[in-house]
């Protein structure tokens, strides 16, 4: 992601540095004058109150950029029943504290009426964990809109709202066995709901982007084996209802098809845990994927 770093030139009486200095932070006034001038734009995806504070297009692509983009649309259109699709992103702006926040503007398509439009997302991307056999990342979409100038709610109020069965660590791999014996708290998905779903190859390619990340700078080749879903709750009527459960894990193995050469050909194993805590806008996934391929 590009970053504007300003380069002190040493110069005989210094003249040269006191003058970036001096510029620097005319720049940054003019900037937050014409900011708040300009009640339309919004914090974080917009601007920022550094340098020059206008958020700028980037020069690379980022392949990252794009998932989170599409998992964005995906919480806003599970909230909202619509069928939005990604065309592009446009700008992002990123911000490390102790989590790595993503402010993303991309456009979006409504398939219905044809048009595209402006929409932001906010991902939050907390640190790295590690289990016995997995690796477990967990990413946060805090905001899921067309683009305005909305304030965004940060807060995750996981303790308070969500059910505890979804708040333990995360589950070992689902056996043959316990499927047997629970049938009502698991779904496996069928080869027509991968064709409904395209979320569920979404899930499946941020859970290899979790392992090889520093390899890909597209969507990869990946073919689904088997996609079993459990929720704490019985399905009502049809146990397909799990799909669209606010709360749900997913047990999801896999195969990568692409180049060899990366070294992660062959069968994956990951387990995802979609959590919810009320807030319009939010979504979690906790993606735990074996380190190595089995």
């Amino acid at each position: 992601m590009e970053a504007v770093v300003e380069v002190g030139a040493a110069c005989e009486f210094g003249k040269l540095e006191i003058a970036r200095t001096s510029t620097a932070r005319r720049r940054r006034k003019k900037s937050k004058t014409g900011l708040k001038r300009n009640g339309q734009l919004a914090y974080g995806f917009d601007f920022r109150f550094d340098l020059d504070g206008l958020v700028t297009a980037p020069q690379l692509y980022d392949y990252d950029c794009t998932l989170y983009a599409r998992l964005g649309l995906y919480c806003y259109n599970f909230e909202k029943g619509t069928n939005l699709k990604f065309v592009r992103w446009e700008k992002y702006n990123s911000m490390c504290t102790s989590y790595y926040d993503v402010y993303l503007t991309l456009h979006a398509m409504d398939p219905a009426c044809n048009s595209v439009f402006p929409f932001h997302t906010l991902l939050s991307n907390a640190h790295r964990r590690f289990a016995k056999d997995y690796v477990i990342d967990t990413w946060q979409i805090l905001a899921c809109r067309p683009a305005c100038n909305k304030r965004v709610s940060e807060y995750w109020d996981r303790d308070q709202a969500m059910d505890t069965f979804y708040k333990r660590p995360m589950p070992t791999w689902l056996s043959d066995e316990a499927l047997a014996t629970d049938s009502k708290k698991y779904y496996v998905v069928q080869e027509a709901d991968l064709h409904e779903n395209d979320w569920l190859h979404l899930f499946t390619e941020i859970a290899f982007f979790s392992i090889a990340r520093a390899e890909l700078e597209a969507s990869p080749p990946l073919e689904i084996n088997k996609l079993v879903v459990e929720t704490k709750e019985d399905y009502i009527t049809e146990a397909r209802e799990k799909l669209h459960a606010k709360n749900a894990i997913f047990y999801i193995s896999y195969k990568y098809r692409g180049d060899p050469s990366i070294g992660f050909t062959g069968d994956h194993r990951a387990i995802i845990r979609k959590t919810m805590d009320g807030e319009p806008e939010h979504m979690c996934l906790e993606i735990a994927s074996e380190r190595q391929a089995k």
